[in-house]
């Protein structure tokens, strides 16, 4: 009976979140519920406490997004969208793949989806349509990038698998990288493709018809500074560098560098390239407003989750769930890789599906013959493409009003592509 009630609290939980209730909200008051009926109050504040003071989720996520507002202040992020638009806009014949795959790695970078979705997509959606590519395939190309961010050293959820597998997070990006490019590059042949069958790519006649009807897109004329378009990368380069025990940088005695640091460092270096020491007093309110804006919502959001797992315990849910997959690994892997992707789709955001399984399911991955690298990583990367086919997602609603064009008309051109990427991602893992 127990195990009943969780489940329908279960279900209406992620059905009110589907239906665009508040996500921390819905979480917090299902878990509460939980462990209320499961005699297990107590661990609700405990659960509540222990996430909010983590060592290393709080550091590292607050940091990424304080690093990214000293970006958008300094505007390096601008001179590396801009520095990369002028060659997608020569590159007709593969004009929707490349524009579709330099978002997916600039969205590494720029790791908010919306975020991404807004500053790359105000450049390259008007220089696909000036092209003469179809405005909703223009849109649907960017949207198809935003899930690069899946293998960021800043996600929120490669943090979460890193602590709860409590291994770098390094680790967890290089584990998951490889597998993760290979299905980006085939959403990329897919959606190039799908705009072939739709007779949607780059056209003469479109071209032509824009420029007689004076409402042709023209891409605003923009200097860029090449120290600055680096800037955004350095933390990457720096993680990623230090990070493949290369013997030089060992005899140099230069470690591995943690993720704060890495931001950290990333912070001063644009500071210097942007000639902005002069205005540090307003770029370190920026970096601290972003830490903030980082807590109250992808933390909180961390929090809301921990409770909402920890009432699925109390309810005898999460063991009732591994005994089931025990069974068979194959099942584990399509509950970590269509559910989180299904959700994702239906409410526009893959986190919540994804770190609730996580944290119940995943830390008991070698009872079925995985590994909770793996598992945590499939759950979160199909979420993360389940978004990127959303027409509910922020990202979507963005890149749809820039291509001024539904966001339903973005979903339909990019669900098959999505399809075959969480499919190959399977695979791979």
């Amino acid at each position: 009976m127990m195990q009943l009630t969780g489940g329908i609290i279960v279900i209406i939980a992620f059905a009110a979140i589907i239906r665009k209730y508040e996500t921390r909200t819905v979480l917090l008051v299902a878990g509460a519920l939980m462990c209320f009926i499961g005699g297990v109050m107590g661990q609700f504040m405990d659960s509540f406490v222990k996430t909010m003071i983590h060592g290393s989720l709080v550091p590292t996520i607050c940091t990424v997004m304080g690093f990214a507002f000293v970006m958008k202040h300094t505007e390096c992020d601008q001179h590396l969208v801009h520095a990369l638009s002028g060659l997608i806009s020569k590159s007709h014949a593969i004009i929707i793949p490349l524009a579709m795959l330099v978002t997916w790695w600039l969205n590494i970078a720029v790791t908010s989806a919306a975020g991404a979705a807004a500053a790359i997509g105000s450049i390259l959606i008007p220089a696909l349509i000036a092209a003469g590519v179809h405005p909703a395939m223009a849109g649907a190309a960017i949207l198809a990038g935003t899930w690069g961010s899946a293998i960021s050293p800043g996600n929120t959820h490669v943090a979460f698998i890193s602590k709860m597998a409590n291994v770098d997070v390094m680790f967890v990006v290089l584990e998951t990288a490889l597998p993760a490019i290979i299905a980006s590059l085939v959403v990329a042949v897919s959606l190039t493709l799908v705009a072939a069958f739709r007779k949607e790519g780059p056209s003469k006649a479109r071209q032509e018809a824009l420029a007689e009807q004076g409402t042709a897109s023209i891409v605003s004329k923009f200097k860029v500074n090449g120290l600055k378009a680096m800037a955004p990368i350095v933390p990457l380069v720096i993680l990623v560098v230090t990070n493949l025990n290369i013997a030089a940088l060992k005899d140099m005695g230069i470690a591995k560098v943690s993720v704060p640091a890495a931001m950290i460092i990333g912070c001063v270096v644009a500071l210097i390239i942007a000639h902005a020491l002069e205005d540090l007093e307003e770029v370190t309110k920026d970096f601290f407003k972003g830490m903030g804006d980082a807590y109250g919502s992808i933390i909180g959001l961390i929090i809301a989750a921990a409770v909402f797992t920890k009432g699925m315990q109390a309810m005898g849910l999460t063991d009732a769930l591994l005994t089931y997959m025990k069974d068979s690994q194959s099942i584990a892997k399509i509950a970590g890789s269509f559910g989180p992707f299904i959700i994702a789709i239906l409410s526009g955001s893959g986190d919540a599906a994804a770190l609730a399984f996580n944290g119940a399911i995943t830390p008991h991955a070698a009872s079925f013959g995985m590994n909770m690298v793996d598992l945590g990583s499939l759950a979160q990367i199909s979420g993360a493409i389940g978004r990127s086919t959303s027409p509910v997602a922020g990202a979507a609603i963005i890149c749809a009003s820039l291509a001024n064009v539904g966001p339903m008309e973005l979903a339909k051109r990019n669900i098959v592509p999505m399809l075959v990427g969480v499919i190959t991602f399977l695979i791979l893992f």
